[in-house]
């Protein structure tokens, strides 16, 4: 059976349903491919969703153990991993299946299987039914995502050795669990297992947690990740893996390992991700694919093949969910004829631990590789008097600064609720703001967006509440 539509978008996660979406909207006929039931993709199915609403529970169970110091005390936690493993799953469907009712309100052909493509203007799709489909187009949006990387020395395949997608199904919470990755993955499923219980052990290959994050932003999620976790070691490596039916004996290559190998009951591979460019029959069009798996794009997001687009995990880094969606917007506004390009400023990171790591734009080590002359200012959340009301006052706010402009360069912010703060951080950069432009803002009080306000008024020496001499006196 041959179909015909105007677009077709491969892969239906944030990137895939959100160009079909807006493809509709501009009158297109479109036609949406995937292999899940719902679009959704990875970000929803097994991804930062899950994940997010896990997050939620480990705060919760934090909160609850830290609330003896407000004068409020609970009783022992009792944590139903079977409810747990429900509440999680509905948070799943309701998201996918909203997804799927916007489909159907845009009248978005959706169809649910495998697709490879036949030439630049055809796709066979294998349906999840069975039968086979071809589909003519006249562009194809390329949006299929993204996997857990497995290394060769990690890739041993047994069930007390998970990737993220195996960790996000919490099908026990182990009395020890090693993490292999001190990334953002790494992290953030390794604080939701020490909040439901486990032992967490963290090993990272690199010198610090969060590679290519500024330092004193790291330190204040360290100081409090290190409470948590039994154990975090820097500068190792994991050399052998051996599972046995009652745990994973781990060989450990680093400063003050023990020679002997270390049992934990499971271990999390969380080093990463690969781009899943390998469609079948990308090597009949001129799609260029790149040494690291990535497809070679234009500032449209158009690949060598001019009918065909990538977007999202599959056009570069950062891997971010929110880069797809402006880089879908990019490719269908392009092909509706439009003249646009992917050129943001900044894309803003978030980790989702507890606290929380946001930033955006240049950071103070990207400043000094690339030998600019920026100064910073810092905020500490101690004298922020919201802060101070939650309790939560190890947070910090940080402004990299043009020294002769004044412009804002980079805002990086760590403590509770920082992925929220930081879009006032792309905004301002985005517009070209100044520090005394965001010093003219008002800010509501007390909230922890003043911290943004008084970290430009400190670079001043204007603070409020912290005193430092002026910059210009």
């Amino acid at each position: 059976m041959t179909h015909a539509t105007e677009l077709a978008v491969v892969g239906a996660g944030p990137g895939g349903y959100t160009a079909a979406f807006l493809a509709a909207d501009l009158g297109m006929k479109v036609t949406l491919i995937d292999e899940a039931p719902n679009p959704g993709g990875v970000c929803l199915y097994r991804g930062c969703m899950p994940s997010k609403a896990l997050l939620h529970v480990a705060k919760v169970l934090t909160e609850a153990q830290e609330a003896s110091q407000w004068g409020i005390s609970f009783g022992e936690p009792k944590v139903d991993l079977d409810r747990l493993r429900s509440w999680k799953s509905e948070v799943v469907s309701t998201l996918t299946g909203g997804l799927g009712q916007l489909t159907q309100q845009r009248k978005i052909e959706y169809v649910q299987g495998k697709a490879s493509l036949v030439d630049p203007n055809r796709a066979a799709v294998t349906v999840a039914d069975g039968s086979r489909r071809e589909i003519r187009f006249d562009h194809a949006i390329l949006a299929t995502g993204s996997r857990p990387a497995r290394p060769a020395a990690l890739a041993v395949q047994h069930d007390r050795i998970l990737d993220s997608t195996g960790a996000l199904e919490v099908q026990r919470i182990p009395p020890r669990l090693l993490v292999v990755g001190g990334g953002y993955i790494g992290l953030e499923l390794g604080s939701v297992y020490a909040a439901l219980g486990s032992a967490v052990t963290v090993v990272e290959m690199t010198p610090a947690l969060l590679p290519g994050v500024d330092p004193d932003l790291v330190r204040v999620f360290a100081r409090r990740f290190g409470a948590l976790a039994e154990a975090v070691r820097l500068n190792t490596t994991v050399t052998d893996l051996a599972p046995t039916d009652e745990g994973v004996d781990v060989r450990l290559e680093g400063p003050d390992v023990p020679a002997d190998p270390q049992r934990f009951d499971e271990v999390l591979v969380a080093v990463g991700r690969v781009p899943n460019s390998n469609i079948e029959g990308v090597d009949r069009t001129a799609v260029k694919v790149d040494a690291r798996g990535f497809i070679e794009v234009d500032a449209q997001r158009r690949t060598g093949e001019r009918s065909l687009f990538a977007i999202g995990d599959l056009a570069g880094e950062p891997m971010l969910a929110h880069k797809a969606f402006h880089e879908a917007r990019v490719a269908v506004e392009t092909i509706a004829g439009q003249s646009v390009a992917f050129e943001p400023l900044v894309i803003p990171a978030v980790v989702f631990t507890d606290p929380e790591i946001a930033w955006c734009g240049l950071t103070e080590a990207q400043a000094k590789a690339e030998g600019r002359t920026v100064s910073t200012s810092r905020f500490p959340w101690g004298a922020s008097g919201r802060a101070v009301t939650i309790s939560r006052t190890d947070g910090m706010t940080k402004l990299v600064v043009d020294k002769e402009s004044e412009s804002i360069l980079g805002v990086g912010i760590v403590g509770p609720g920082a992925g929220e703060l930081i879009a006032e951080g792309v905004v301002a950069i985005e517009m070209g703001a100044t520090i005394p432009d965001l010093t003219h803002c008002i800010h509501p009080h007390p909230t922890l967006s003043e911290t943004m306000l008084e970290s430009a008024e400190s670079f001043l020496g204007l603070s409020t509440h912290v005193y430092k001499p002026s910059r210009r006196s």
